[in-house]
C-alpha cells in the first residue's frame, strides 16, 4: 500500500463544476455556474456527491461577476458557496481565474496584473473572515497555457488576436506570479495548484527531421506556463520553485495529435498507435522534471466512452501511485454536464450527472455506467492508499 505524504485534499476523488465566465468566439459571455444551474442547486449537487464518497471540489469565482468596477468586489454569490461547502462538509479548491475577465480588462491591458492581483489579496482576506483555519487551495489562473492560445492565436474570446499568443500568455504570467505574491502576503498558508493541460504531441509518420524538431519543440510549449512560475524561464517575472505547491493536469480524449495534421491519436484503438503514450508516462515526465506532488485537476469524456475512460484513468493511477510517485488525486469535470461555449444548445454529455436539456429543465441524471465505473475505480485505488490517503 502506498502512503501519501502531506496531501491536504479531504478525497482522493474529486468533482468539479464548470465556472468559466468567459467571453465566448461571437463575443457573448457565458456564465457556466448559471447555465448548468449549479449555483441555485449548490445544496443538492453537494449532497449528491456523498453517494460516491467524493468530498473535495473544484469551484470558481467568476471574476467577471466579482468585480464589476475597478476595484469594487461583490463576495456574496462566493459566500453563499463557501457556506454551502461548510454545511455539506465539502472542502472547496478555487479558482480565481476560470478563462474570464471583467468587461473592461483583457490581459493585454497595461492594468492587468496589478487588478489580478489586488483580486487575489482581496479573495483571501474574504475568505478567511469566514474561514480562518482550514487548508485553503487556490488556482490562480486555468489554463494558461490554452487560454492564450484561444484568445491570442485564435479569436475565440478576448483579446480576439492572432499572433499574439506569446503575448497574452506572457501577460497572463506576469498577472499570475504578481498574484501569488499578493496571496503568499496575505496568508503564508494558502496552497497554490496549478491546472495546465497535459499533451503529447508527435510528428508524422515519415517525417522529415525539421518536421520532428517541429513536433519536439510544440510539445515541450506545455511546459512553458510551469518553468516561468518556477523561475526557469523568464527571470524578470519573478517565478520561484515555491510558488508552486502542487502540479495540477487536465487530461482528456483528445490531448494527444500529431504536430502538422492535427490528427488525434485514438486512446481506445487496439492496437493502439505506436507514438501514444499512456498517461502514467506522461504523468512520470511531469514528476521528474519539476519533483512536485501531483493532481489530475481534470479528466472526462463525452458520451458513451464515459465508463471506459474512467476505468482507464484508475489504472492509469494505479501504475502512477505504484511507482510512488505523490499523485494526489483525480478531478472529473466536469461533475455535471455543460453545454458548448460557442453553441449553448449543443451539451457535450461528459459528466456524472447529465441535464435534461430536452425537457426543458435543470433535473440532474444519473448517467449509470459512469457511476458503476467511478465506483469500481475508488474500490481499485482504495486498495493501493493507506486509509489516510484515501
Amino acid at each position: 500500500m502506498v502512503q501519501q505524504q502531506n496531501n491536504p485534499f479531504n478525497t482522493f476523488w474529486m468533482a468539479g463544476f464548470e465556472c468559466t465566465d468567459k467571453l465566448n468566439a461571437f463575443g457573448n459571455r457565458v456564465d457556466f455556474l448559471q447555465t448548468t444551474g449549479h449555483l441555485d442547486l449548490i445544496d443538492e449537487d453537494y449532497k449528491r456527491l456523498h453517494d460516491f464518497n467524493i468530498a473535495t471540489v473544484r469551484e470558481g469565482i467568476r471574476w467577471s461577476q466579482v468585480e464589476r468596477r475597478p476595484y469594487v468586489y461583490d463576495w456574496s454569490a462566493v459566500a453563499t458557496m463557501i457556506k454551502a461547502g461548510k454545511s455539506n462538509n465539502i472542502q472547496q479548491v478555487w479558482d480565481l481565474c476560470h478563462f474570464g475577465f471583467p468587461d473592461d480588462l483583457t490581459p493585454l491591458h497595461p492594468m492587468f496584473a496589478r487588478r489580478f492581483a489586488a483580486l487575489c489579496k482581496s479573495f483571501v482576506r474574504f475568505y478567511r473572515c469566514l474561514s480562518p483555519k482550514d487548508t485553503l487551495i487556490i488556482i490562480p489562473i486555468n489554463e494558461v497555457g490554452f487560454i492564450s492560445w484561444l484568445g491570442g492565436e485564435v479569436c475565440g474570446t478576448t483579446p480576439y488576436c492572432k499572433g499574439y499568443g506569446w503575448e497574452v500568455k506572457y501577460n497572463l504570467m506576469r498577472a499570475y506570479i504578481e498574484g501569488i505574491e499578493a496571496i503568499k502576503e496575505t496568508d503564508a498558508s494558502v496552497r497554490i495548484l496549478t491546472s495546465e493541460p497535459l499533451t503529447n504531441i508527435v510528428a508524422q509518420f515519415y517525417a522529415t527531421p525539421e518536421q520532428k524538431a517541429d513536433a519536439i519543440l510544440k510539445h515541450e510549449y506545455q511546459f512553458q506556463v510551469t518553468d516561468i512560475l518556477c523561475g526557469r524561464m523568464c527571470p524578470e517575472l519573478r517565478g520561484k520553485p515555491e510558488y508552486i505547491d502542487m502540479i495540477g493536469l487536465n487530461y482528456y480524449y483528445n490531448n494527444q495529435w500529431v504536430c502538422d495534421t492535427l490528427e488525434s491519436l485514438i486512446w481506445k484503438n487496439d492496437p493502439l498507435d505506436e507514438r501514444w503514450k499512456p498517461l502514467n508516462n506522461l504523468i512520470t515526465e511531469v514528476y521528474h522534471r519539476y519533483h512536485k506532488s501531483i493532481v489530475i485537476t481534470e479528466t472526462s469524456h463525452p458520451e458513451e466512452d464515459r465508463a471506459l475512460w474512467i476505468n482507464m484513468i484508475a489504472e492509469e493511477c494505479a501504475s502512477v501511485l505504484t511507482n510512488n510517485i505523490p499523485l494526489f488525486g483525480v478531478c472529473i469535470y466536469p461533475i455535471i454536464d455543460r453545454p458548448d461555449w460557442d453553441d449553448l444548445i449543443t451539451w457535450h454529455h461528459s459528466g456524472l450527472w447529465d441535464i435534461a436539456v430536452e425537457k426543458k429543465s435543470l433535473e440532474r441524471i444519473l448517467y449509470h455506467p459512469m457511476a458503476e465505473a467511478l465506483k469500481s475505480a475508488q474500490k481499485a485505488i482504495k486498495g493501493i492508499l493507506i486509509p489516510e490517503s484515501i
